[in-house]
């Protein structure tokens, strides 16, 4: 048999002490409450690290994960290798992977997959283009944007960026152009 001697003032901080904890579950389950229909920005700008790659689906996925949406049935998988050398052209290229997370210095010497899809909503007429992953053994290693002819390159979230810049600033416009009716007086 166990006996307890509770003073006065071990009483008062035991009550403080289930006082807080009290408070801290109602603040973190009023939070869970508030925000449960918000996603944070990086969540949806960068895909898990962990993403297993074994099918065009799954390429669609990962680029849906920082908002652009390919044309499955253009996907085209090639296999390329990995200088094991870097001139300085090879490592800006490296950087502009580097915006999406990934890099391919632990890859140097190897031969990785290159799957390709277009991406129509930055394609036009005269330009294509294709969003691009590289993956080693179902692991992404790299991702980028691919604008034939030209053979520009961009990393994935400099594009997302500039996607969501021109998507306010075309919101913004709109909302300038609609005049406010209640300015102008009626007869």
């Amino acid at each position: 048999m166990f006996l307890f001697t509770v003073s006065k003032p071990r009483l008062r901080q035991a009550g403080a002490l289930a006082l807080c904890a009290v408070c801290l579950a109602g603040s973190v389950s009023a939070a869970v409450h508030f925000a449960a229909g918000s996603v944070p920005a990086q969540a949806t700008a960068t895909p898990a690290a962990g993403t297993a790659i074994a099918t065009t689906q799954d390429i669609a996925t990962y680029f849906a994960g920082f908002g652009f949406e390919v044309d499955l049935s253009s996907a085209a998988v090639d296999e390329v290798k990995v200088p094991r050398q870097w001139d300085d052209s090879f490592a800006a290229f490296n950087q502009v992977l580097g915006e999406s997370g990934l890099s391919l210095a632990d890859y140097k010497g190897k031969t990785v997959e290159k799957w390709t899809a277009l991406c129509p909503a930055l394609s036009d007429g005269e330009t294509d283009t294709y969003c691009v992953l590289l993956v080693f053994k179902t692991r992404p290693v790299g991702a980028y944007l691919l604008e034939k002819p030209s053979g520009a390159v961009t990393g994935l979230v400099s594009a997302a960026e500039a996607r969501a810049t021109a998507a306010e600033a075309e919101a913004a416009a709109e909302t300038a152009a609609t005049l406010d009716e209640s300015v102008f007086p009626t007869e």
